[in-house]
This record gives C-alpha cells, sequence and structure tokens, in this order.
C-alpha cells in the first residue's frame, strides 16, 4: 500500500491501495489479443485491469500480469515513460510483452456517492505479486510506501500510525478474513458481486455509514468521524 502525500488534493496522508481512472490506452490494450490475453467479456472489467496494472507499475514499480516478467531496468524505463505520460500500448509494443489478464481477480466494485462534486466508481483486483518484486514507491504522489498484512494495516489505523477512508478500511478488514491468496479465490467464487454504495443511517442515536450486510464483508458500518 501507499501513503498519499499531504499535499494531495483528494485523501492526503491516507494509505490506498495502488490505483487511478481507466484511461482511452487501457481500453485499446484491453481489446487487442496481441496485447491482453484472457481478457473478461466485460470491456469495463478488462480495461479496468489493464489501468490496475499500469498504475502498480508506475505508483510502486510491481508489474503484476506481464509476460514474460519484465526484468527491473525495463520496468524501470517504463516507470520514467508512464510518469511523462506516455501511453502503455507501444512500451508493450516495443518489448514484446503481453498482459494475463487472469492474473487479476475482481474483488469487489464501489461507487460511493458521498461527495457532491466527486463520484467515484473504483474497481478493487486481488493477484499474486511476482517474484522478486522490489517496490519502490513514486514520490510525487506517496510519502511512503508499506508491506503489511491486512491486519497489520488495521492495527495500524487503530494506533492512529495510518488512516484509511471507509471503502480501504472494509476492504481491508474482507481480506483480514482468508490468510491465503487461494482462500481469497474461494470466498469470490461463492460471493455475489454487487456494487456498494455505502448511505447514512442512525444506529443507536449515532451517525453512521453502512453497507449491504450480504456482499462478504465483516463489518457492515461505522460511526461518521466529526470530519465528514
Amino acid at each position: 500500500m501507499i501513503e498519499r502525500t499531504a499535499q494531495m488534493v483528494f485523501a492526503a496522508g491516507a494509505l490506498v491501495f495502488p490505483g487511478g481512472r481507466i484511461e482511452a490506452d487501457d481500453h485499446a490494450i484491453a481489446a487487442d489479443p496481441a496485447l491482453a490475453v484472457n481478457a473478461p467479456v466485460d470491456a469495463e472489467d478488462a480495461a479496468g485491469r489493464v489501468a490496475a496494472i499500469r498504475e502498480t507499475i508506475e505508483e510502486v514499480g510491481i508489474a503484476v500480469g506481464v509476460v514474460p516478467a519484465p526484468l527491473a531496468t525495463t520496468i524501470a524505463a517504463w516507470r520514467a515513460a508512464l510518469k511523462a505520460h506516455q501511453p502503455l500500448r507501444p512500451l508493450l509494443i516495443e518489448s514484446g510483452s503481453q498482459l494475463d489478464l487472469a492474473d487479476l481477480v475482481p474483488f469487489a466494485r464501489w461507487r460511493p456517492k458521498l461527495l457532491a462534486h466527486r463520484l467515484f466508481d473504483t474497481r478493487f483486483y486481488v493477484a499474486l505479486c511476482p517474484d522478486l518484486a522490489d517496490a519502490a514507491h513514486d514520490t510525487d504522489e506517496a510519502a511512503q510506501h508499506v508491506w503489511l498484512t491486512a491486519e497489520a494495516a488495521i492495527a495500524a489505523d487503530d494506533a492512529g500510525h495510518h488512516s484509511m477512508l471507509f471503502p480501504t478500511r472494509r476492504n481491508v478488514e474482507r481480506l483480514a478474513l482468508y490468510p491465503r491468496f487461494a482462500d481469497v479465490l474461494a470466498h469470490v467464487a461463492v460471493t455475489k458481486p454487487q456494487i456498494i454504495t455505502p448511505w447514512f443511517d442512525e444506529i443507536d442515536g449515532k451517525r453512521c455509514l453502512r453497507i449491504p450486510e450480504d456482499a462478504g464483508y465483516p463489518v457492515t458500518s461505522a460511526p461518521v468521524p466529526p470530519r465528514i
């Protein structure tokens, strides 16, 4: 995970997963069988997986789902190019690389409507980290990166060492239920996918933020902090 810099306009200082918005180039890659294999039928999902791969390379230098696995020098060159707003597609073509979109498994989709001026539609994916991956955060967007278990992330949030937004915290709590990647996959396979849109409610006289009870999350409500 990365800790967003204090200068960021949104979620400054929060602990988040690598990610970003889907771009037109992501759609182009996902629709090209020479560049993306095992693409899902849902074009938005396919482009989302490409975006997740691209953003993870740019933000932490880890190339998930790239075949053959790129050398560290290649990843560094791609990061520099992506940072300079160059598209990923020509980089893949030049290096003879493909993206195996089956390496990313849909875990959750959240569409909060809590801010009138900003609407998020965020897809969360789970994947195995490539062997010998060496993370390094993008210093423009992140103050630091941290490798930690879901349990450790929860403990750090509770202790005030890190902070997590409501969707991040709920997904980390859900991940904490499953100690192995295979366990996560088994859970996803039997959990009906749905778009999570939190809503405000009052519970025992306290204003809370809630999510559906049947979406696989162990915690489905939390008191609204005073700053919200």
